[in-house]
């Protein structure tokens, strides 16, 4: 847990939910089990995820997906957890968050050949499609360029 952290849980969701999108304050309401540390997840019924930034640094990036998901979701060839809604803060809660479309799905794993090999497939087809999209008033990287990580040598080889 970081020092910035807020603490969420299912109660404070409903809460929210209740406050300001009160047709979704009933449906039953699931923690997401994560090892990230920027936002908690909650599973809202069978469709719907609420994800909550858990410090600070994580509401930019979120204000960033309620307007460059949608805009890309129709040139990519995998579904993407459109934002359906962004709260205010309320309830004690100081952040803005989403209510995004849930997408089932599985972590990949090795000793399923088949399903890496088409899982290796799809996120190529993914990678190229996003690089075709202009990039006219996209948001800046998340993290450092690939180059400089090769440059420290983190990437654990020198091949170009």
């Amino acid at each position: 847990m970081h020092d910035d952290e807020v603490s969420t849980d299912a109660s404070l969701v409903r809460r929210l939910l209740a406050a300001q999108f009160p047709h979704w304050a009933r449906l039953d309401i699931e923690p997401v089990r994560s090892d990230g540390t920027d936002n908690a997840m909650y599973r809202l019924g069978g469709d719907l995820a609420a994800r909550l930034p858990r410090r600070p640094g994580a509401v930019r990036p979120m204000d960033k997906e309620h307007i460059w998901l949608p805009r890309l979701a129709g040139s990519l060839p995998l579904p993407l957890p459109l934002p359906l809604a962004k709260g205010a803060p309320g309830e004690g809660y100081p952040w803005p968050r989403s209510v995004c479309r849930w997408l089932d799905g599985e972590n990949p794993t090795t000793g399923r050949v088949t399903k890496m090999d088409r899982f290796a497939d799809d996120l190529a087809s993914f990678i190229r499609a996003l690089q075709a999209i202009a990039a006219v008033d996209a948001p800046a990287r998340r993290g450092p360029q690939l180059r400089s990580w090769r440059a420290a040598g983190a990437m654990g080889n020198d091949d170009p």
